[in-house]
């Protein structure tokens, strides 16, 4: 299908609207950042993310195919935390905190990117990409979003990673940080693999899960999300000076996205679509908090 005028639009909206946000950012954290070949390494941490999408975005529309859009996500923040990790190595070692927030982020993005890849794999398409994939200029959309998601959610790690000088040492901010992340990272973890084993019962085709993790909260992944990316967050408070602060944007972007924007939104309507005339459903909505669960026994 050829990309109409609409679709031009929109896409040249979202594109400078996203390139603006990063120079935006980029500019406020990047004054002690190291440079390589007379750019910040920030800078190019950005450049990196936006390079793998786009070029990602090639063969994918002319493949008209999504099948290879979240192993990509996976694979840009891999090439992210290594490159930022190796330009502050010019300037030190890297730090053991270094070592530990790149490592975090490492196993998130491997787990996830490889769970969301072989999930599409089997359904055999994404359907949020159905009116997305079949004009290349309109398919760019998600892939800039992406880019955008990537960058601004690894801003903590690539502004300590990236940090000319000695690195502070740990403390006991630190501590906390890891254990909000592993909190995150296992309701994440044990919310996807309690939907994949009710999904894959016959008797659940059709329904939606009420069951563990999922009776406490209707989205308890993007809970467990929140969690990891303010967990990392929290290993930036011995480290952050000034302006570099507004890295700390990364798990507020994360929770607006994923509670006003694309995430719960997005998937409370599909639910509504399918459900919303079923009184279990309703009963169930009307019981079960979005995303933070109540803590007192369950109604």
């Amino acid at each position: 299908m050829s990309a109409s005028r609409e679709d031009y639009r929109l896409t040249t909206v979202v594109v400078v609207s996203v390139l603006l946000i990063v120079s935006l950012v980029t500019s406020a954290i990047d004054f002690n950042s190291v440079e390589v070949n007379g750019l910040p390494a920030v800078v190019w941490c950005a450049i990196i993310a936006f390079a793998v999408q786009w070029l990602a975005w090639i063969p994918a529309s002319i493949s008209q195919t999504e099948r290879f859009y979240d192993l990509t996500g996976g694979l840009t923040y891999l090439a992210v935390v290594a490159f930022s990790l190796w330009a502050g190595s010019q300037s030190e070692d890297p730090s053991t905190r270094e070592w530990l927030i790149s490592a975090l982020v490492a196993i998130w993005a491997i787990r996830l990117s490889s769970f969301l890849f072989l999930r599409i794999h089997e359904a055999g398409k994404d359907g949020r990409f159905d009116q997305l994939k079949t004009s290349p200029v309109r398919f760019l959309v998600p892939w800039t979003l992406q880019a955008l998601w990537v960058f601004l959610t690894l801003n903590v790690v690539v502004v300590i990673n990236s940090q000319s000088g000695p690195a502070p040492p740990l403390g006991i901010w630190d501590g906390i940080g890891l254990m909000v992340w592993i909190m995150g990272f296992g309701i994440e973890v044990m919310a996807d693999s309690q939907k994949t084993a009710f999904n894959a019962k016959q008797e659940n085709e059709g329904r939606w899960i009420d069951e563990g993790l999922w009776s406490r909260s209707r989205h308890p992944n993007y809970l467990g999300e929140i969690m990891l990316w303010t967990g990392i967050a929290i290993f930036g408070v011995a480290c952050f000076d000034g302006l570099e602060m507004v890295a700390w944007i990364s798990p507020v972007f994360v929770y607006l996205l994923l509670t006003k924007v694309s995430g719960i939104p997005l998937l409370d309507r599909r639910s509504l679509a399918k459900w919303g005339d079923n009184p279990e459903y309703q009963n169930y909505r009307e019981n079960t908090p979005a995303l933070f669960p109540h803590l007192g026994p369950k109604r």
